[in-house]
């Protein structure tokens, strides 16, 4: 779930809770558990606690899990754990709150982590601190970003509508599997594929309604009754307030939107600005005439691909005639998923005045292509981009040579042999 200024609600939250679980036992391991339920020593206990653990997230940066993307904004597990961390030093209550549970628990069984499955519960605690946390930054962020109130509880109601839409997705999804929970939902009985399996496509697709008869059918096909329908009195005003969860959702929805081009449509524009601007100067830069102005047409550029396929070099050999790229060059190239001008391309990036194209001067560039294949192998540093497959980085294989030149394969193997047999016989003899 992405809302405005929020970090931690988003799919990378478990990998900085275990992780910052896991630190703390290994702070814990090291200072030692005695000082926690001394309410004496709050500051102390919080600043050694923030170091040992800032300590520990640094000695572990590299590991897969701390440099896991942690959210779409680019920040990685590690980063949003070792910054909820700080947040921690900054809102020392939070701390004392898991102090005082802490002593709760010792009070109840003694030094309990020193138990068997002592370090798991007092890896809940820590993971509830943390979770209260997450809420009460995110929750300030939000009213930062959008200059509107936000508490933690409504970070969690956000929270709780973005799971029931996913839930309600899977459901719909596998509808035949669950009929009586799709009709319990749509609130009519469904025996065919219904259309709003295939009308919900985002959270601010879901109806306010379908999320209030998911929680009633918790109670007969899930495990226990709903978000909605608990005894809690947290999500008790939403039960009857379905216009408040349509407002809640689509905000969701017109914020992931929002949020999920990556960019693209900015790449987009920044492109055709990128062109208009290039128009602006050709007019700026033309002789002033008694004619209005007008947008000129663009030049040619000795380094565009155009300009090199419509004047190629002399001694290009058998190719000279087609590099324009013919159709059926074209067509092998795409039926083969490569650029449909890589024919083109790769002739005009050999150099045409070195010694290996003089004396291949007579031989196609798929012939070509396949001798520096037999002789240098796939890859190789020298090999210019426009001869390598986009796919694999490297020299197309046989086949798709001999698709390229509209040859069989064992034809472009008679052809290939021959060709370095010419180099072969062509080379200076070696001085002893």
């Amino acid at each position: 779930m992405r809302l405005p200024g929020t970090r931690y609600q988003e799919h990378g939250w478990e990998h900085v809770r275990k992780l910052l679980g896991r630190c703390s036992l290994q702070a814990f391991a090291h200072a030692g558990l005695s000082l926690l339920p001394d309410a004496n020593a709050d500051d102390l206990q919080l600043a050694l606690y923030v170091d040992l653990v800032a300590e520990a997230l640094h000695t572990g940066a590299r590991a897969a899990r701390a440099e896991a993307p942690g959210n779409s904004y680019g920040d990685s597990v590690a980063e949003l754990a070792l910054s909820l961390l700080y947040e921690l030093q900054a809102r020392p209550g939070d701390w004392s709150a898991f102090r005082a549970a802490v002593a709760a628990e010792h009070a109840r069984s003694g030094p309990f982590w020193e138990r068997a499955g002592g370090e798991a519960i007092l890896r809940k605690k820590v993971n509830d601190m943390f979770a209260v946390l997450r809420d009460k930054v995110d929750a300030d962020n939000y009213q930062a970003a959008c200059a509107r109130p936000c508490s933690a509880n409504k970070i969690y109601t956000y929270r709780m509508l973005d799971t029931a839409y996913g839930e309600i997705a899977r459901i719909f999804g596998n509808w035949q599997a669950h009929l009586a929970q799709v009709s319990a939902i749509l609130g009519r009985e469904v025996d065919a594929a219904p259309i709003e399996v295939r009308q919900m496509k985002s959270i601010a697709a879901c109806r306010p309604e379908w999320v209030i008869r998911w929680s009633e059918s918790l109670a007969q096909f899930g495990a226990g009754p709903g978000p909605l329908h608990t005894r809690s009195k947290r999500f008790a005003s939403l039960k009857n307030s379905p216009a408040r969860i349509a407002e809640l959702m689509t905000e969701i929805g017109d914020y992931e939107e929002l949020s999920s081009n990556r960019d693209q449509d900015w790449l987009h524009d920044a492109g055709e600005a990128a062109e208009w601007l290039e128009d602006l100067w050709r007019v700026l830069d033309a002789p002033a005439g008694p004619q209005p102005d007008q947008i000129l047409p663009p030049a040619e550029d000795e380094f565009d691909g155009s300009a090199l396929s419509d004047a190629p070099p002399d001694d290009a050999g058998s190719d000279t005639g087609s590099d324009a790229g013919s159709d059926a060059e074209r067509a092998a190239a795409s039926a083969l998923s490569l650029p449909p001008r890589f024919m083109q391309l790769a002739r005009a990036a050999q150099e045409a005045g070195s010694w290996t194209a003089r004396q291949l001067a007579n031989e196609s560039m798929a012939v070509r292509l396949a001798v520096y294949l037999k002789l240098m192998g796939s890859a190789d540093d020298t090999y210019p981009s426009q001869w390598l497959d986009p796919a694999t980085g490297e020299l197309p294989t046989m086949a798709q040579l001999a698709a390229l030149d509209q040859l069989s394969l064992p034809t472009l193997r008679k052809r290939r042999d021959a060709a370095i047999s010419v180099l072969l016989a062509a080379a200076p003899p070696r001085k002893e």
